[in-house]
Order: structure tokens, then sequence, then C-alpha cells
């Protein structure tokens, strides 16, 4: 039975995903996700069924990273095992990987040694600080990143020192990243007819995912601080307490908070001098939210979103990750999804938040076992059925 491609989108490309742990394969997994031929090449010296990096193969989050691909094991220490990924290669369209920038080069499996092979190959790395530089040979961590990047020094409370973000974003806006990197080449690879090698790393897509903030810097010699629940610039929005919790409201521009004062009930606010223009609301910000916590810790955080909301001020509750998963509006978008699969496991996932009408993504296939389809990969690739059983017998796959 052929392997279900997840997507027609891509189904044309195949992938050879050399990666690890979190940044390579949220990359990989975009590809997968959008139907390519995605096939993890899964060292032969790992433990089949224990840790790894990445956590426990049937964890939640390995299976997250790794559904709708399939898996095959390879020693890419012995000069056999090489020898068999660069057969791949030559039939490949992209490969991705993420070693430290000079593990590829003593495997023999950077760009330039596949490209002399395929030159149509698109390469993609992921790399913790960049392939050259001084920083270059460090181990990257999101963590490192997220303090190197700046993104702790402008989250958490005012006085309270840098705090790191709730998810791994360094890991995951370079993996997504270099995705995008990934199909721009095959893109310029359909008028040139070269692959090419494209690069990121865990602190450039932090860099580039402050925004605004690395803006304020290079244009305005401006530093973001910390502020907490407080947007920096787009005032009065944060986090207000409700009668029951909390509530998210924000405002940008003079109408909406107009509207805003209107529907709390305090319609003076809008005209007192302290909070009438953004640069006075700025300066006055504490006493503003102040006041108007005054009036949210009065109505359920229920109401106040029915309220604010047909007022047209943009507000909403502040969810758990269980209660997330039972909004209605989340529910209607269908981003958890099922993955089927022939063992009764029940296996429920994040799907893709981008939407297709054509060619949609999906849910086809669970993540491999430990090698699971060595033999199938292989037989593709054109190999012979002798061939793999030496190769098995020398312990190259």
């Amino acid at each position: 039975m052929p392997f279900p491609h997840a997507s027609e989108a891509l189904s044309r490309f195949t992938v050879l995903d050399l990666t690890r742990v979190r940044s390579g394969p949220t990359c990989v997994r975009q590809l997968a996700d959008w139907g390519a031929n995605v096939v993890k090449i899964d060292a032969l010296t790992e433990d089949a069924g224990g840790e790894q990096p990445g956590g426990p193969r049937r964890g939640s989050d390995f299976q997250n990273l790794h559904r709708n691909k399939r898996a095959m094991t390879l020693n890419l220490k012995d000069e056999r095992g090489l020898a068999v990924f660069k057969r791949l290669a030559a039939k490949a369209d992209v490969v991705v990987e993420n070693f430290r920038p000079d593990v590829k080069k003593k495997l023999g499996i950077d760009y330039e040694s596949l490209a002399a092979i395929n030159p149509r190959i698109v390469y993609g790395s992921i790399s913790g600080f960049g392939q050259d530089g001084p920083y270059h040979k460090r181990p990257g961590f999101d963590q490192i990143a997220q303090g190197m990047g700046g993104l702790m020094s402008i989250t958490g409370a005012p006085g309270e020192g840098p705090m790191r973000v709730g998810i791994p974003v360094a890991d995951l806006t370079a993996g997504l990243f270099c995705a995008m990197g990934i199909l721009t080449a095959l893109l310029e690879r359909e008028v040139s007819g070269k692959g090419q090698w494209v690069q990121t790393s865990l602190l450039q897509a932090q860099i580039f995912m402050l925004d605004f903030q690395a803006a304020r810097w290079l244009m305005e010699k401006e530093v973001a601080k910390q502020a907490g629940n407080n947007h920096p610039t787009s005032i009065p929005t944060g986090v207000f307490k409700t009668s029951d919790g909390y509530i998210n409201i924000a405002t940008t521009g003079g109408r909406i908070w107009e509207r805003c004062a209107q529907a709390i009930g305090a319609p003076e606010l809008y005209a007192h001098p302290d909070y009438a223009t953004a640069p006075a609301r700025s300066k006055n910000r504490d006493a503003l939210n102040a006041e108007i916590e005054k009036r949210t810790v009065t109505k359920s955080t229920e109401t106040w979103v029915r309220e604010l909301n047909e007022a047209g001020v943009p507000c909403g509750p502040i969810y758990a990750i269980d209660q997330m998963f039972e909004d209605a509006q989340v529910r209607h978008l269908g981003i958890a999804q099922d993955v089927p699969n022939d063992e009764s496991r029940h296996i429920r996932l994040v799907g893709q938040p981008v939407t297709l009408s054509r060619t949609p993504s999906r849910m086809v296939a669970r993540p491999p076992d430990f090698g699971e389809q060595t033999e199938e990969v292989l037989k593709e690739f054109g190999f012979g059925a002798d061939e793999i059983s030496k190769l098995r017998d020398a312990k190259v796959v």
C-alpha cells in the first residue's frame, strides 16, 4: 500500500530529514504536512524505544513533530552508510539538517559534497548562531537564543528580572523560516534549474521576531523594556481583573479608546486630560489601568467579553490550554485533529494553521516507529533485495 500524502501541494518533492530535537523537525513537519515525501533518517545507534533527543518516541512531543513522515535507519559514520545516503541524495529534492556546523563536514554530507552529486539539491541548515562567525561552533538552545536575541529582556513584569517565553519561540520560528527558505529555493529552482543552500539560526530567527521592538532601537534608538501584560505602545492594552477572573482588552487609537470608555461606563475617562491623547495615556498608564479595573471587577469575564465586543472593543478571555481547546471558535476551526493509525491508539495533534482551498493539509499517517520503513524506502530508491540484506547484515541499516 503506497504511503499517503498529507496534501497534493508538495507531493512531487522528496525530502531527506536528518534533523533532531525541535527546530529542524519543525521545519520538516511543514514540508510533510503539505504532502512532501519525507524520509526521516534515524541514526542506527539511537535507542529504538527509549530516551532520545526530542523525548520518548511515543511521547506527545515527538509524535507532534514527526507525523506524516516515514523513517529508515542508517549509520552515517560507516562509509557504506554514507554511500547509501549519497545515493538517496542523488534523487532527492531537499535535505534538512540541524547539526552543529562542523559535524556535517566531518560526516561528508555538507552542501558542497551533496551538490556535487545533485546540483538541484536544496539544502536546509539550522544552527544555533550561524554557519560561520565567532560563535558558530557553540551549541544552540532555545532559551540561550531568547536571552541573546533580546526577548527575555522585554518579557515579564518590570523590575522582576528577565523572563523566558512559555514556548520555544526561537526553535519554532527558526524551523518555520527554514521551511519558508526551502520553499523559496524550490520556486527559484524552477527558473534556474539549480539548488542552493538555505541557512538560518535560532539567533537570527529570534532577532527577526522582535519586529517593531527591534525597529524602535534601529530607527529611534529606543531600548524597549519589560512592560508585563501592558502593550508597550498601544495604551490602554492589557490584562484587567473581572469579578470571576481576568480579561484582555486592547485599544489602538483614539476611537477605540473612546468606545472602550463608553462601554465600561466611564466616558469621563476619555475626556480627562490625563488620558485624552496617546502620549498622555502612556505617561499615566498605571493610573488609567487602575481606573479601568475599578469598572471591570464589577462584572464577569463572560459579560465583559460580550459587551465589549458588541461595542467594537477588541477583547477576549484568558484561557488555560484545556479551556482554549473547548472554545467554540477553536472547535470550529478544527485545528485539533485525530491521526489515523491501525493500533487503536488515540493520537490527537495540532494541525496546520493555514488552509488551502484545493490542496488542504491533513493528518494521514502517525509518526513512524524507529526505522519503520527502511526496506520500503530503499526499494523505492533502487536498492535490490540482496543489497538491502547485506546492508542489514553489516549493520549499516
